[in-house]
């Protein structure tokens, strides 16, 4: 049986066609010649015939010894003429290139041909061995029949190659040419067995279904196993807790007009965590200027990525916070919020005090009050997106917030501006260091005026003096001087049998012990009744007149008046002043107290003393807040004040009738008069310590008046204070008496409190002999 062409010895590349002659396809060198392994195959050479020589072709096909095959002879059985190859010249690198290829192609003609040299059988071998030896050559891999091929062709077509020994041709099968080494034994080929592809497809299924299985296990566990955990964790992050502030309520004067009221606002937050590091610096820029931040502390604030809220300003009124908004800054937000504003500036703002940033008060009844005012804060927990928007949808808990009641003051407006006008100028007129001025209803016991200057205003308090922050006029304690002289006059009558017309020679100083006591002016001794020892605030003739008592009775008075302990008002800080017990006193203090020095009060507890004395000797606690203000507008009013009787009426009627005389051409007040209105009252002017020297020297003076109007019915006491003035004169006549008139005579027409037309008593001033 004649076999198709082969490829040297491996034969023809599983599924290569061959050609219409039966033939394969041509190309490489040893296809189709009549020499090489293949030669028998192609011809019909019977098994065992003699073998070629090894040498190269020496037929009609080419040349002996040429490298590669010669060409095809014509189908006609002629030889064509050899083409006659001129070879060319070609650079290094072309030629490093080409014998490299030459050398490999060399190499697979070599196991090519080890390859056929061990399949072949002796010269006997039947036609059956010739067959399993095709056989074995189609399960040849076709990368190695490809490869061979390949190395066949790039051989035919290099260029032929001068050998010391002369041309030689090819080896049979395509070989190189190369004969083994001696005694090394051709390299076995293996052959390429594609393994069964359903296997293939069955370990790829596994592979994937296990992979499948896996984020199928972990599915089942985020879903059902730890499903609450992760659920609880992913609330936790994307709910935040808000808080509803609740509605401060109003303080407002005893007519209801605002003196501190809520106002919608908004708080500024931010979320550190949504702002990029580029972007903190633009956000600086725009926000600090805007609502009044400290540009450093801002940035700080901003800067730390795992905080997820932060307040950067409250109290923003709206049209800034719209304004904020609108540069649409990633991670800056507002918050509903409310802001404290006073729409009368500093008026009363040493009794009202102010809300700082927080919400919370910080001074005066604002503070002290804030447990009735700021109510109960609310608080709605929300969840929040990624991007700090709010999930509408989303979970939602609210519990409302509760606003705080309002407080109703005993206060009047008017008057309040009135009182808080005059301290004002006076204290710029006499360059003192402050004063105070307070308006009162001695029936009541309810504080109609409380002013103090300098004051601030709470709308801008940061950029006042903090000094200013507080209440003067119960926080500061001042020796009343001889405003406290009407106490021991009290004290005396009551309890000494001294009468207004009891005579007394009045030296202008008088010694105790080892201390000398003076007058406020040296004079000659002058002959004066009790009432004129009043008129004239002789410090000598108080001396002499307490002598009457005793000090145990004197102190006791005195704590009954209300020295030595607070009022009881709600303003921060207050003093009880000073009022040593008996026990403590040395063996002179009895008599600068007489006088009112050594012991110290202030500016309320003072008139407190003189309501007493104006409503009979009842002395009503003084009280600043009228009521509360709750929900629908109910009114709730405050407890009555406590009362108690110091001092019998006939005694205050008496001690009242002195101090009309005080306001005379004779007294030492007739500044603090008043047309048409019968004025009681007193001037004080005692010396304030020098710290420097815990003394009296070089310390100044306390300039006061105090009295009430009408004095045959009493309906209004103003006691005035200042604190060191430097310009004018210090005493009290002098500096605090004006103050008084100008205060009183406004209260007394914005009271529509008529003269009473009764004459003034005669007031005995001169004793006679």
């Amino acid at each position: 049986m004649t076999k198709g062409p082969g490829r040297g010895s491996a034969g023809p590349p599983p599924g290569r066609r061959r050609g219409s002659d039966g033939r394969g396809p041509r190309g490489a060198a040893g296809r189709d010649d009549k020499s090489g392994p293949g030669a028998a195959r192609a011809s019909g050479r019977q098994t065992g015939s003699a073998p070629r020589p090894p040498a190269g072709r020496a037929d009609g096909a080419g040349r002996p010894g040429a490298k590669g095959g010669a060409r095809r002879p014509a189908r006609s059985g002629m030889a064509p003429t050899p083409r006659k190859e001129t070879p060319r010249k070609e650079t290094p690198a072309k030629d490093t290139a080409r014998k490299n290829a030459a050398r490999k192609d060399t190499a697979h003609k070599d196991a090519a041909r080890k390859t056929a040299a061990r399949k072949e059988k002796p010269s006997g071998q039947t036609g059956a061995a010739t067959a399993t030896k095709r056989s074995a050559r189609k399960k040849a891999p076709a990368k190695a029949s490809t490869a061979e091929s390949r190395t066949v062709r790039n051989a035919q077509s290099a260029p032929p190659k001068k050998d010391a020994a002369g041309p030689r041709g090819p080896r049979p099968g395509g070989g190189s040419g190369r004969r083994p080494p001696p005694g090394r034994p051709p390299r076995a080929r293996v052959p390429f067995h594609r393994r069964d592809p359903l296997k293939r497809l069955n370990v790829g299924l596994l592979v994937v279904a296990f992979v499948l299985s896996l984020f199928a296990g972990r599915l089942v566990q985020l879903q059902t196993i730890d499903s609450e955990q992760y659920t609880e964790q992913a609330m936790l992050q994307r709910m935040r807790e808000l808080t509803l502030p609740a509605v401060r309520g109003d303080i407002t004067d005893a007519q209801g007009n605002p003196l501190a009221m809520t106002v919608e606002a908004r708080a500024i937050f931010a979320d550190p965590s949504l702002i990029k590091a580029d972007k903190r610096q633009s956000i600086v820029n725009a926000l600090a200027p805007t609502l009044g931040l400290n540009p450093a502390t801002l940035l700080k604030q901003i800067s730390r990525p795992e905080t997820r809220f932060v307040y950067l300003a409250h109290g923003v009124r709206p049209d800034q916070a719209r304004l904020v908004s609108s540069w649409n800054f990633l991670g800056i937000g507002t918050l509903p919020e409310y802001r404290r504003e006073y729409p009368n500036d500093s008026l009363a703002a040493s009794v009202i005090g102010f809300v700082n940033d927080t919400g919370s008060g910080a001074a005066g009844l604002e503070s002290s009050l804030n447990g009735v005012l700021a109510g109960k804060a609310g608080w709605q927990r929300v969840e929040i997106s990624p991007e700090g928007q709010h999930i509408p949808m989303g979970e939602d808990q609210k519990r409302p917030s509760v606003p705080g009641s309002g407080v109703r003051l005993t206060l009047q407006r008017d008057l309040q501006f009135k009182a808080q006008q005059a301290i004002e100028q006076q204290v710029k007129a006499s360059r003192a260091k402050s004063g105070t001025v307070i308006v009162m209803d001695p029936r009541t016991g309810r504080l109609l005026a409380m002013a103090s200057a300098p004051g601030f205003d709470p709308n801008d308090y940061a950029d006042s003096d903090r000094s200013r922050w507080g209440s003067p006029l119960v926080q500061d304690a001042y020796e009343p001087g001889s405003t406290g002289k009407v106490v021991t006059a009290a004290a005396v009558m009551e309890h000494g049998g001294v009468t207004p017309q009891t005579p007394y020679t009045v030296p202008d100083k008088i010694k105790k012990y080892d201390v000398v006591f003076h007058d406020s002016h040296p004079h000659q001794p002058e002959r004066l009744t009790f009432a004129g020892v009043l008129a004239k605030s002789s410090n000598v003739g108080t001396i002499m007149a307490s002598e009457s008592i005793g000090q145990e009775r004197l102190y006791q008075t005195l704590r009954d008046f209300g020295f030595g302990r607070r009022t009881g008002l709600p303003l921060p800080g207050e003093t009880a002043g000073l009022l040593e017990p008996p026990a403590k006193w040395s063996g002179t203090d009895r008599y600068p107290i007489a006088f009112g020095q050594t012991v110290s009060v202030n500016a309320v507890q003072m008139a407190s003393v003189y309501a007493t004395i104006a409503n009979g000797g009842v002395r009503v606690a003084p009280s600043l807040v009228a009521g509360t203000v709750g929900e629908h507008d109910k009114f709730t009013p405050a407890p009555e004040p406590e009362r108690e009787q110091v001092i019998s009426a006939k005694t205050a009627r008496q001690i009242s009738d002195m101090l009309e005389g005080v306001t005379t051409k004779e007294g030492t007040a007739p500044k603090a008069q008043i047309k048409g209105y019968r004025v009681a009252g007193k001037t004080g002017t005692a010396e304030i310590v020098n710290p420097r020297c815990g003394c009296y020297d070089g310390g100044g003076y306390t300039a006061s008046f105090a009295g009430f109007a009408p004095a045959d019915d009493p309906r209004l006491v103003v006691q005035v204070v200042l604190q060191d003035p430097k310009r004018g004169s210090h005493y009290g006549g002098d500096a605090a008496a004006p103050v008084f008139k100008d205060v009183m005579s406004f209260a007394l027409q914005s009271e529509k409190i008529p003269p009473t037309g009764s004459r003034p008593p005669i007031i005995e001033i001169r004793a006679r002999d």
